[in-house]
């Protein structure tokens, strides 16, 4: 028998041994209370109690709801050292969505915060829980954690867990049909954060966290690859751009995540030309593409943006565009990380040369297991070699950098010609009226489908679909330029920062 045994990379493990090598350390700030990585990892294994004694075991899920909060974190790495499963809930879904996830996930115990205990109330009967924990107040029919918390000893042990063992499930949003859950393995999250740590280091100082947790991109661009590095994770309950401003002051942050409107939202702050940005290494920006006179506002006060690319179900990055490439790169998703693939194929999965688009291909450590109860949806997404496919259109350059040209389902075919919607939406974004715009397409008579642009306006703004065909004109080619112009107030979103462009076809059709 080999003497050798396969090193732990369970998240749990990886926190509390950060807890033992650097114990005084400030590990979490969250509404001017700090804790240390030693009281951190206490709370872990305190919380781990609770769960335990509530008989959560191994391979068992536990369901989270709510508004960020350190008890999120806590719950996340408690359910590592239990060898269960985290199932983070997202805080904007109805009761029935609610009530579907938890269903489909197998939830055994469910903890909320004390904004959504009406909302899981009002589905109790429908729920398959055993099990209610409140956040941070009591409630009827709920067990409160500090209660709880208070009578309990802290976990002597940590389950081991292998690679493949699953530490989380991510329901992805989809917009089409039921949302799937992404098995995340304790691999998948430690591969994305060696990857992480191998291409930017920008985090020395301080990370602010107001990305929602429950998405793959607030937890795991920054914040759990923060924690294991030992850095302060400056923790916002939900994201507030006078808050993130003057946090990034206060707390000398180094580094933060975040989608392109919200960086545009802290960018038209009355706040952002004041602010001291010179703790700041570099901002990582996902979700979509960064406008590039976003990136111009930023520049201006000395930020740059790493930009990725990536999916829940791959841990998330797939590409990487490091800050010092940002402006030389402009409209790249970047590199491959370190330990990660990409490929383009065409339809019949045969993969394409530099500069032929195709679908986006991944493949790696960081590849999720597959979907929960879905092996049919999970061998439609991960081909027989193992590449994950995305669902997205792009290209690869010359020198490998990874360009998104869209969604292959956003794909607009106009006249027999592929329109790119990414492609038309960049140039529309440099339009000084211009402050949020979506190119999508609707049903056309004489061309199959006609190129609409839904735009948000600036303040004091107008503009008409002539002046924009114009702007355009001498960017784009004729069969591109938008044929039809809704303004509405405010585009779609969903808690990524995705415009919800189904949401989109759907009401324009109904007009």
């Amino acid at each position: 028998m080999s003497r050798k045994s396969k090193t732990n990379v369970g998240m749990a493990h990886t926190i509390l041994k950060r807890a033992r090598l650097s114990p005084s350390a400030t590990a979490l700030t969250f509404e001017g209370f700090s804790q240390t990585f030693a009281q951190f990892g206490e709370r872990i294994r305190r919380t781990a109690a609770v769960l335990r004694d509530g008989g959560v075991c191994q391979g068992d899920r536990v369901g989270y709801i709510g508004l960020n909060h350190p008890c999120f974190l806590e719950a996340l790495y408690a359910c590592g050292c239990l060898g269960a499963i985290f199932v983070p809930l997202n805080f904007r879904l109805t009761g029935p969505e609610v009530r579907f996830i938890a269903n489909d996930a197998g939830i055994q115990t469910m903890m909320a915060d004390a904004n959504y205990i009406a909302l899981i109330d009002d589905e109790k009967e429908h729920l398959h829980c055993s099990r209610y924990i409140s956040i941070e107040n009591d409630a009827e029919g709920w067990q409160g954690l500090e209660a709880l918390l208070s009578d309990k000893g802290p976990l002597t042990f940590v389950e081991h867990v292998s690679e493949d063992d699953v530490a989380l499930i991510m329901y992805t949003s989809g917009t089409t049909g039921l949302p799937k859950g992404a098995m995340l393995t304790h691999g998948n999250i430690f591969w994305n954060t060696v990857n992480v740590c191998f291409i930017e280091e920008n985090m020395k100082g301080a990370s602010l966290t107001c990305a929602p947790l429950f998405h793959i991109g607030g937890l795991n661009v920054t914040t759990h690859a923060s924690l294991a590095k030992g850095i302060e994770v400056v923790l916002h309950r939900s994201f507030d751009p006078s808050l993130v401003l003057r946090d990034i002051e206060k707390y000398k942050v180094s580094t933060m995540f975040g989608a392109p409107t919200m960086f545009s939202m802290m960018a038209q702050h009355e706040a952002f030309l004041t602010t001291d940005f010179s703790s700041i290494i570099s901002v990582t920006c996902g979700a979509a593409p960064v406008p590039v006179p976003l990136i111009e506002t930023y520049a201006a006060q000395g930020v740059s943006f790493c930009q990725g690319y990536g999916l829940t179900e791959t841990a998330p990055f797939a590409s990487i565009l490091p800050s010092d490439l940002a402006t030389k790169k402009i409209g790249s998703a970047g590199l491959a990380p370190m330990y990660t693939e990409l490929r383009i194929v065409d339809n019949d999965n045969k993969a394409l040369g530099a500069d032929e688009r195709g679908e986006v291909c991944i493949k790696g450590p960081n590849v999720m297991k597959g979907y929960w109860n879905r092996p049919e949806a999970t061998a439609e997404a991960i081909d027989e070699q193992g590449w994950f496919h995305s669902g997205d259109i792009g290209y690869l350059d010359q020198e490998g950098f990874l360009y998104i040209c869209d969604r292959v389902k956003d794909m607009i075919i106009t006249g027999g010609e592929n329109v790119y919607p990414a492609e038309i939406e960049n140039v529309l974004y440099g339009h000084n009226a211009v402050a949020e715009v979506a190119v999508i397409g609707m049903p056309d008579e004489k061309w199959g489908e006609a190129v609409v642009a839904v735009i948000a306006l600036n303040s004091d703004t107008d503009v008409s679909l002539e002046e924009l065909r114009k702007y355009s004109e001498s960017k784009l080619a004729r069969y591109k330029l938008p044929s039809r112009l809704h303004i509405v107030d405010v585009l779609p979103r969903n808690p990524a920062g995705k415009v919800q462009k189904f949401i989109l076809r759907k009401h324009l059709s109904e007009q």
